[in-house]
């Protein structure tokens, strides 16, 4: 996941960017993140998101998948993964949402394909984030020996 992050980065000139579970617990990060209290940030970005998908349900819209908060330095863009995580991109404001949004898509891909892997390694199991060791996610993420 690290690596889908970092090309993530450098192909879309973003500074930041994190696979979050809903709950807002952080499963990877990468970029240049000693500027941001990254714990507070993933819980209010998995908030937020939550929170806009609240109010798409409450005007009947289906078709909801992100969050895009655009600011005069910075702006994020929250993606849905899939049913249990969300991607967070930080970006310069000066960037385009766009190309964000279209490097985004890859790197989406990338995550629902290792998250797959990782629910077949314990299928009855499931992966609950709330409970990942941070330090060591061996026993989650790992290649198949």
């Amino acid at each position: 996941m690290e690596g889908a992050l970092d090309e993530l980065i450098a192909r879309s000139e973003s500074s930041n960017a994190a696979i979050l579970d809903k709950g807002g617990f952080i499963v990877a990060s990468r970029g240049s993140l000693e500027s941001y209290d990254l714990t507070t940030l993933a819980a209010l970005a998995a908030a937020s998101y939550t929170a806009n998908q609240a109010i798409a349900n409450l005007i009947h819209e289906t078709n909801f998948s992100s969050v895009y908060q655009q600011g005069e330095s910075y702006s994020m863009l929250v993606n849905n993964v899939d049913e249990h995580c969300l991607l967070v991109v930080i970006f310069g404001a000066k960037l385009s949402v766009g190309a964000v949004k279209y490097y985004a898509r890859d790197t989406i891909l990338k995550v629902i394909d290792q998250m797959e892997k990782a629910r077949k390694r314990a299928p009855e199991q499931g992966v609950d984030m709330a409970m990942l060791n941070l330090s060591d996610t061996s026993q989650i993420f790992r290649k198949k020996t």
